[in-house]
């Protein structure tokens, strides 16, 4: 991995890689998620909102993975996706995505974030435990009839 060449990159609206960006996560959308979970169909749409946000990893050239989030108030925001490609996984790179959005909302003074992930995704537990996110309650039947969510949230200090 030391040759590799890493890149941490915020998706911006006027962007000449736009389209190039969102092609390829929809790829990957439709790869990593069932069809009802996936944001393929609007992932373009989700994008423009002005409170939403997406910061995105390649690894030589290649879209390994990406955060995409929310700020619905000045005070909150959510995670609303977080995803790396399979041949890039258990390598810290979801880390790196993950630490990215929390750095950019204590930047627009967010106080808390906010997430959803199903209990059996152990590695994505894991790694939310690990940054500090804690369990706030278990929502049933979020992501169908029989998943269900762990909503999560970390706080900042209010300075």
């Amino acid at each position: 991995m030391a040759d590799s060449s890493i890149v941490l990159t915020e998706l911006h609206r006027k962007s000449t890689s736009w389209a190039k960006v969102v092609d390829e996560i929809v790829r990957i959308e439709k790869k990593i998620f069932p069809k009802h979970e996936s944001l393929a169909r609007s992932f373009d749409d989700e994008l423009k909102k002005k409170n939403s946000g997406l910061i995105y990893l390649e690894i030589n050239g290649d879209l390994a993975g990406y955060v995409m989030y929310s700020c619905p108030s000045s005070l909150c925001a959510i995670i609303t996706k977080l995803a790396v490609k399979e041949n890039y996984r258990k390598q810290g790179h979801g880390d790196t995505l993950l630490k990215a959005a929390i750095e950019k909302c204590k930047s627009k003074r967010i106080h808390r974030i906010s997430l959803h992930v199903d209990p059996l995704r152990t590695p994505a537990m894991h790694l939310y435990k690990k940054l500090g996110f804690q369990i706030d309650t278990l929502v049933k039947a979020y992501y169908s009839s029989d998943r269900d969510a762990y909503r999560m949230y970390l706080d900042f200090d209010k300075e």
